[in-house]
């Protein structure tokens, strides 16, 4: 994402950044156009940012006439490394993704591929039912699928003004 000249506005990562737990990682300063660049220290590698952000989780979430549907790519992790709760309209999926590691790796060349915790809070746009029977996880093919019912919301009630 391009950085705009707008200083009101946050970058992706700053805004991941803003609602991350951990405070240790400090939100970077909006970059001014006379700064240096910031060159890599000796023994960091330009593209080594993966201490920076904990692994990101993408999902699409759309919903049908009755359902709410939450899926997120979870290639590589089984069902024993996912965790999935919701509490008050907030979903929330967390898990561990292993097998990056080698004992045997002298020196990482490319390392693009997020090994280690993850963890994705959504606020559902719209109200669902939380009770046991009407939500369904499903984990196929790297897929996790979340499908819930959305709470039937009355019309509301118009009032007349006397």
């Amino acid at each position: 994402m391009a950085r705009t000249n707008n200083d009101d506005m946050l970058m992706e990562d700053e805004l991941a950044a803003a609602f991350l737990e951990d405070e240790a990682a400090p939100v970077a300063e909006p970059a001014k156009d006379d700064a240096p660049a910031v060159e890599p220290t000796e023994g960091e590698d330009e593209w080594d940012n993966t201490d920076d952000f904990p692994g990101q989780l993408a999902v699409d979430v759309y919903e049908t006439a009755d359902k709410l549907v939450v899926k997120a790519r979870t290639a590589g992790i089984s069902k024993s490394d996912l965790d999935v709760s919701i509490s008050d309209n907030i979903l929330t999926i967390s898990g561990v993704l292993s097998g990056g590691e080698d004992e045997h790796t002298t020196r990482w060349h490319i390392q693009e591929c997020y090994w280690g915790e993850f963890s994705r809070t959504i606020a559902l746009p719209v109200q669902v039912r939380e009770d046991e029977g009407s939500v369904k996880a499903e984990l196929k093919d790297g897929v996790l699928t979340i499908t819930f019912d959305k709470e039937k919301v009355e019309a509301p009630l118009k009032i007349a003004i006397q």
